[in-house]
């Protein structure tokens, strides 16, 4: 990818950058984001801290690297409630550590949706899980037997809390913005939080106090050569 530019903006690329970890990273409104940057002295207003995450998210959030999908992934499938001039459905994957595959913003909790989310997993991962668990929505069903058939298929909600609890940052994050204002505004913010959060956030697995802090530190290093602050 071509390195990301950063002409004509009055602050330098550090500060750009940080004000935009600190605001999809963390569970902050843009006003707190704003007082954090004046408490280092640096002055700049929250609406211009939206306009930075809006230009240069996006970019930060492709540049990231991803996880290497695997045969024996199993997927967790489950749909989200948004309140946006009424209740949106939005669609969302996660693997067997919690690592957000993909998230969709859909009108409807029906086949076609179901199988557009599939179809877009498929394609982005370029390989069928070992296993696909929902909870009882039937219409998960129908649609894998039409776009994975050989994949097997578990519906049971009990089975299905590794999604329910991917649901709880984001759900944080919606409290502390209250609430989102188009389902634009929702899918764009999600695939820029998501992708710092699986890049932030260790694997769901016993690890030691060391190495949880080396995966930060990697992690870091990930973030500021994505955004362009090593080149």
């Amino acid at each position: 990818m071509p390195a990301i530019s950063y002409k004509r903006h009055r602050f330098s690329p550090q500060i750009i950058a940080h004000a935009v970890w600190l605001y999809y990273r963390f569970p902050l409104s843009l006003r707190l984001v704003e007082e954090m940057l004046l408490e280092r002295g640096i002055v700049v207003s929250y609406e211009t801290i939206r306009r930075w995450g809006l230009k240069f998210g996006p970019d930060y959030s492709r540049r990231l690297g991803r996880k290497r999908p695997g045969p024996n992934d199993i997927w967790h499938l489950d749909e989200v409630v948004i309140s946006i001039a009424g209740d949106i459905g939005f669609g969302r994957a996660v693997d067997q550590d919690g690592y957000v595959l993909d998230e969709i913003v859909q009108n409807r909790r029906n086949i076609k949706a179901a199988k557009r989310l599939l179809t877009r997993l498929l394609k982005k991962q370029g390989v069928a899980p070992k296993r696909m668990i929902t909870d009882k929505l039937r219409s998960y069903g129908a649609a894998k037997r039409q776009v994975m058939p050989d994949v097997e298929h578990r519906s049971h909600k009990g089975l299905n809390n590794r999604a329910e609890n991917s649901h709880v940052p984001l759900r944080k994050r919606e409290r502390v913005m209250q609430g989102f204002r188009s389902p634009g505004s929702l899918q764009r913010f999600v695939s820029i939080f998501s992708a710092l959060r699986n890049l932030f956030v260790p694997p769901r697995s016993k690890r030691s106090a060391l190495a949880t802090h080396i995966h930060r530190l990697q992690a870091m290093a990930e973030w500021e050569a994505a955004v362009g602050k090593l080149a």
